[in-house]
């Protein structure tokens, strides 16, 4: 079975074709990097506007059939940056543990991470979790909570997400 995944980028700029968005194949390329499992992206680019945010993670969850979503961008203390409570509108249940262990991880190769507001939660049998903007980043981030995305999609419901352990080793409890 093929696992969808959204990829959402949110960037007033880049929506409006000032820049290439470079954070979305950002994720594209880590997650060709960890999963042998096949999966196909639903790829979706929109300004950092809260309304057009929760529209497209309602989309890709619910439309779109993705187990999980991964945005990129709009979790800093701007005042256009609004993904987080995007996010926090449209999804059932907060997984704080993410957003804690994304933020300690990020903390150990920059003090500014601390400025980081990226959350994760569940809505339906979907998985969303914001990562930074930054592409570096967003690689250290998924690094850091990866290794417990497929065992959450599989105790929501979702399809079984195999990762390559030479690169990231999946956590899945033994029976």
């Amino acid at each position: 079975m093929t696992t969808r995944i959204g990829i959402l980028t949110v960037s007033d700029r880049a929506s409006a074709g000032e820049y290439e968005d470079l954070s979305g194949p950002a994720i594209r390329a880590t997650l060709n990097a960890y999963l042998v499992s096949p999966w196909e992206e639903v790829y979706r680019l929109v300004p950092d506007e809260q309304h057009r945010i929760e529209a497209e993670l309602k989309a890709l969850c619910d439309q779109e059939g993705c187990a999980l979503v991964l945005t990129t961008g709009g979790t800093g203390p701007a005042p256009r940056d609004v993904t987080p409570e995007a996010t926090a509108a449209v999804c059932e249940k907060l997984l704080d543990g993410f957003g804690e262990q994304m933020r300690a991880a990020s903390l150990k190769i920059v003090p500014t991470a601390i400025l980081s507001r990226q959350i994760a939660g569940i809505r339906g049998a979907c998985l969303v979790i914001n990562l930074p903007g930054k592409p570096k980043s967003i690689r250290e981030c998924l690094d850091a909570v990866f290794p417990a995305v497929p065992y959450c999609v599989d105790l929501i419901g979702g399809p079984r997400i195999e990762t390559d352990d030479a690169v990231l080793k999946a956590f899945r409890p033994k029976n």
